[in-house]
């Protein structure tokens, strides 16, 4: 049961004149479309009129078979940053239980190094941020089964848990705004090693299709 004291609400007006980092999302999926948009260009290259006349050259199976290696290698390294790179565009689900997960684990620990510019007085780190949430659970899952005299207690400590819900509320809105930016942006780093590696494949691909083809 929760017994906190009243805590200081933050300004939603303060909160609300700082930039949105909802506003970097935008700028993160046009490089990402962008970076689609590249890999595309380099696919229909692999598969257009130069590769297919190489093949022409080709007079036995052997090199036969290590133009069809390396051109598969190309275009699987097309496809692999294709898809890498599409899942950026996907918007992700954002709920507190988010919070608590790997992908912002880096977030987290930042915000709890110094809970004070983040939180104010309201929180010393993100859990303690979400713990009247859990209480409130905690509260409600008791008086379905709680005894009459007891009613009285548990709806007072729920009403207790409410209030400091609304207090944090602010925080965690901001919160959730940035653990989503963050998920995108988590997403578009991963994608960028993607690239990378797609880029070794792609050229190392291209490089023994063409020796197969010019032998």
């Amino acid at each position: 049961m929760s017994s906190d004291q009243p805590a200081e609400i933050p300004s939603t007006a303060t909160l609300d004149a700082l930039p949105s980092p909802l506003d970097s999302i935008a700028d993160s999926r046009a490089a990402a479309r962008w970076t689609i948009a590249s890999i595309g260009a380099v696919g229909v290259l692999l598969l257009g009129g130069g590769p297919l006349t190489a093949v022409g050259k080709i007079t036995d199976w052997t090199h036969a078979a290590w133009a069809g290696g390396g051109l598969l290698a190309a275009l699987l390294g097309v496809a692999l940053a294709v898809w890498q790179t599409s899942e950026a565009l996907i918007p992700p689900m954002t709920t507190p239980a988010t919070l608590t997960g790997p992908v912002i684990r880096q977030l987290r620990e930042q915000l709890d190094a110094e809970p004070w510019y983040y939180f104010g007085s309201l929180a010393t780190s993100v859990d303690d941020l979400l713990r009247h949430r859990h209480i409130a659970a905690q509260i409600a899952r008791q008086l379905a089964s709680a005894r009459p005299d007891e009613r009285g207690t548990l709806e007072r400590g729920l009403a207790v848990a409410h209030r400091n819900i609304t207090r944090t509320d602010p925080c965690l809105r901001w919160l959730l705004v940035t653990a989503h930016a963050w998920q995108v942006r988590e997403k578009l780093r991963k994608a960028r090693r993607y690239t990378l590696l797609a880029a070794v494949l792609v050229i190392a691909g291209s490089v023994v299709f063409l020796r197969a083809a010019g032998r």
